[in-house]
């Protein structure tokens, strides 16, 4: 009998041309889709194959913040 557990990650979502990219914080996944929805569908479910082989990470809540750079015009 198999065991399951939840594992929280954190997504990026980006557009990018005429695609939504999802991508994993804590693992190195990506994944995308037509919307922001499709995209998270899709990055759970590449998620879910990537655990399959490689051992779930010990989780922290990254820290997530803004930042502004200056560039010369």
């Amino acid at each position: 009998m198999s065991e399951f557990r939840t594992l929280r990650l954190t997504a990026s979502v980006t557009h990018e041309d005429e695609w939504y990219v999802a991508r994993c914080l804590e693992v190195e996944v990506t994944s995308q889709g037509h919307t922001v929805e499709q995209s998270l569908a899709n990055l759970r479910e590449a998620l879910e194959l990537y655990f399959e082989d490689q051992p779930a990470p010990e989780t922290r809540e990254p820290i997530v913040a803004a930042v502004e750079v200056e560039l010369t015009a």
